[in-house]
């Protein structure tokens, strides 16, 4: 955790290069469209459609592949994001060289609100789904950003992604 007079180091990642996954993929009928938009002057990126649990389905996501060449996130205390939604519950979900199988990852939830706000979750905030490897952040290949495991509507918008830490100041 960070105290009175640490300074923030941030390693920006690239705003502009996410893709939309569905569980279509795998047979699930959820909707979703992924867009550049403004909000109140700022530009995000914006996840918006319906999650559906039929035909064992039940996600929507953006997901960030990263560069190694230019990063080293085992330098860095976590995921670090802007975010203004709808109000409802997501996840972050990391993938490393660890895994395998497409189920597997690292997982941590954040709640939305109409007002943008400023989300950071350390890499021990994340939890191991199917898998007994535990998160090296050395190993980080994806950042996905997910509306999963329930009917809701999902709407939000995410701006300046980065890799953080805080150094003693």
């Amino acid at each position: 955790m960070n105290s009175a007079g640490d300074q923030l180091e941030l390693q920006a990642l690239p705003d502009d290069d996410w893709r939309l996954v569905t569980d279509g993929v795998m047979g699930g009928v959820s909707q979703a469209t992924l867009s550049t938009a403004q909000h109140a002057g700022e530009r995000c990126t914006r996840l918006s459609g319906r999650v559906s649990t039929a035909n064992n389905g039940g996600f929507v996501q953006m997901t960030l592949d990263l560069d190694h060449g230019a990063l080293e996130p085992a330098r860095y205390d976590g995921v670090r994001f802007e975010v203004l939604g709808n109000g409802e519950t997501y996840n972050v979900h990391l993938r490393t060289s660890d895994l395998w199988l497409p189920w597997q990852s690292y997982r941590a939830t954040f709640d939305t609100q109409s007002e943008w706000r400023t989300i950071e979750l350390p890499f021990s905030a994340f939890a191991r789904y199917r898998t007994l490897v535990g998160l090296r952040p050395e190993r980080l290949r994806r950042i996905g950003i997910v509306a999963i495991g329930r009917e809701f509507e999902a709407d939000l918008c995410i701006r300046n992604p980065a890799l953080f830490r805080y150094r003693p100041g």
